[in-house]
C-alpha cells in the first residue's frame, strides 16, 4: 500500500502481502469464514449447530473453514470425550473477539442493503 509516497509491504509468515487489507481478506475472506465468527460471538458452539445456523454450507467445507480459523487462531477447539461420538465444541479467542467490531459493521451493512434492495423473507421451518 502506497501512504505518503511510501510503499509498505507485510510480510506475514511465507506470504507478502501490499496492505492491511490484503492481510486481512487472506485470513478471513471468503463466503464463510465471518459468517462462522459471527456465530460463535456468543460463546461455546458446536459443529451442528453451526451448521444449523448455516445449511447452504457443506460438512465438508465447514470442517475446512473450521479448520482454517483454528489454524489462524482466531477460534479454538474443545473435544470431549475419547471415543466416538466426541462431542467438539468451537468457541473464538481473544484474537477472533477483537474481529468482532469489524464483522458487525458488515452484517449491520448487509442487512440495511439488504432491506432497501430486497425484502426480508421468512426462512423455512
Amino acid at each position: 500500500m502506497i501512504i505518503d509516497a511510501q510503499e509498505s509491504l507485510y510480510k506475514v509468515g511465507n506470504k507478502t502481502f501490499h496492505c492491511g487489507t490484503h492481510v486481512t481478506m487472506e485470513l478471513i475472506g471468503g463466503k464463510w469464514k465471518c459468517i462462522i465468527l459471527w456465530y460463535l460471538r456468543h460463546g461455546e458452539t458446536r459443529f451442528s449447530a453451526l451448521k444449523k445456523y448455516m445449511p447452504d454450507i457443506t460438512e465438508k467445507m465447514l470442517s475446512i473453514q473450521l479448520q482454517a480459523l483454528e489454524n489462524n487462531r482466531f477460534i479454538s477447539k474443545k473435544v470431549i470425550g475419547e471415543k466416538p461420538p466426541l462431542k467438539v465444541y468451537y468457541q473464538l479467542t481473544s484474537l477472533g473477539r477483537s474481529l468482532l467490531p469489524i464483522i458487525e459493521l458488515i452484517t449491520n451493512w448487509g442487512d440495511n442493503y439488504g432491506k432497501t434492495n430486497g425484502r426480508l423473507i421468512k426462512p423455512k421451518v
